[in-house]
Formats: C-alpha cells, sequence, structure tokens
C-alpha cells in the first residue's frame, strides 16, 4: 500500500476501506492523499526546527494540514453518498 494512503487511514481508520478504494481509482484523491503526507512532514520537521521562524511555519503548515484533511473528508463523504 502506498504510503500517502497508510497516512490517509491512519487520520481516518473508520474509513480506510473508502480511502483504499478512492486511491485504487481517483488519482486526484490519490494525490490530495500525497500532499496530505507532504504538508504533514512539512508540519513534523518545522516543529523540531530551531529556526528563528519555526513558530510561524508551524501555524502555516497546521492550517495546511488541517484544510488538506478536511478536503479528503469532504471527497470521502461525497464517495459514501454515491
Amino acid at each position: 500500500m502506498h504510503h500517502a494512503v497508510q497516512a490517509a487511514i491512519t487520520r481516518f481508520p473508520d474509513r480506510g476501506h473508502a480511502i483504499e478504494e478512492l486511491a485504487r481509482t481517483d488519482d486526484n484523491f490519490r494525490s490530495l492523499c500525497e500532499d496530505l503526507t507532504e504538508a504533514q512532514a512539512a508540519l513534523a520537521r518545522w516543529e523540531r526546527s530551531t529556526s528563528s521562524v519555526r513558530a510561524a511555519r508551524c501555524a502555516e503548515y497546521r492550517i495546511l494540514v488541517r484544510d488538506l484533511a478536511a478536503e479528503l473528508a469532504a471527497e470521502l463523504d461525497r464517495y459514501a453518498q454515491g
């Protein structure tokens, strides 16, 4: 299983089957999973950083992760309705 798909399942464990199915059939959904994974990784790097801009970058990436997760949840909701 692709690491981005696994990361999405970790975030939404009760929707694992839908995530796997969408990732298998929808390139845009898979790309969204990859974006979320990359944003989470960047946030983790900034959280460990000693840079003077650490706090600002962490805040930016937290918002990005939140927004990407919301978009992923919306796609899962559309899939469940369809």
